[in-house]
């Protein structure tokens, strides 16, 4: 993910699920590496920071979305070919080969656009279902804030995820309620808007269902606040969204 100083700068991440015959669907997670300014050493999902590539790439497709959505589109399916080495949201002929000459030029600083071109491919944003948005205040400390999109998105058929080494340095594919066990077992670290999400993802048993629930929703900003409750000091967000869990005293609250 591209640091910033700025605070609330756009950023759009995606929740890849793998629904399996048995059991609840997998998310991939990825393990963002220690020296990251923002959530170093936390599971995140992969995404990023929208970027003015994003905006002029956004500008020349036909799409039919509010322009900054579909920036936010496109910065997500972007930073997860970097990141993990999936295609997502790509039309045309994409297979795993295909997928790897592009994270190669976006890793030599092409752009997503002049790659897509190429390659004769382009862009399927109805793809990434919208999902949440969060922008967390500035009293939360976080030496990086961003206004986030998170989307959904089916796993591909076909291709397999990878670490990039450089921002993230393990990926995990697993069920919301088992990533939740592992970092409360002390095996790894969520950020509390992680935490709220996986819990919201952990309600349902496959792509589809979340697909249907996500509508059920308006996906409206969620702003994080303080609040005393039981003489305790919480970190809140609103119940009317789809999520399980509201509230979470702030001393426990894993901060970016």
């Amino acid at each position: 993910m591209t640091d910033d100083k700025d605070i609330g700068r756009p950023a759009a991440t995606l929740v890849i699920v793998r629904d399996r015959p048995a059991g609840p669907p997998q998310l991939l997670m990825v393990e963002r590496a220690s020296t990251m300014a923002f959530a170093a050493g936390a599971l995140v999902f992969p995404g990023g920071a929208v970027d003015a590539a994003d905006h002029a790439l956004a500008a020349r497709v036909d799409h039919g979305l509010d322009p900054d959505e579909a920036a936010a589109r496109i910065a997500a399916i972007r930073e997860t070919i970097e990141e993990a080495g999936l295609g997502i949201g790509l039309a045309g002929g994409v297979d795993a080969a295909t997928v790897l000459r592009l994270r190669d030029g976006l890793h030599d600083g092409k752009s997503l656009g002049d790659l897509l071109d190429r390659h004769g491919l382009g862009l399927a944003l109805d793809a990434l279902t919208p999902f949440a948005r969060w922008h967390p205040a500035p009293f939360e400390q976080a030496r990086r804030i961003f206004d986030t999109r998170f989307y959904l998105a089916r796993a591909p058929e076909g291709q397999v995820a990878s670490v990039d080494t450089t921002e993230n340095v393990r990926l995990l594919w697993s069920g919301a309620a088992e990533t939740i066990a592992c970092c409360d077992a002390g095996k790894g670290q969520i950020i509390f808007p992680t935490r709220r999400n996986l819990e919201r993802l952990a309600q349902y048993a496959s792509h589809a269902e979340l697909v249907a629930h996500a509508a059920a929703f308006p996906v409206e900003t969620i702003r994080p606040w303080r609040e005393e409750r039981g003489g305790e000091a919480h970190l809140c967000i609103p119940d009317h969204l789809g999520y399980p869990v509201t509230s979470e005293p702030l001393d426990r609250v894993r901060r970016a």
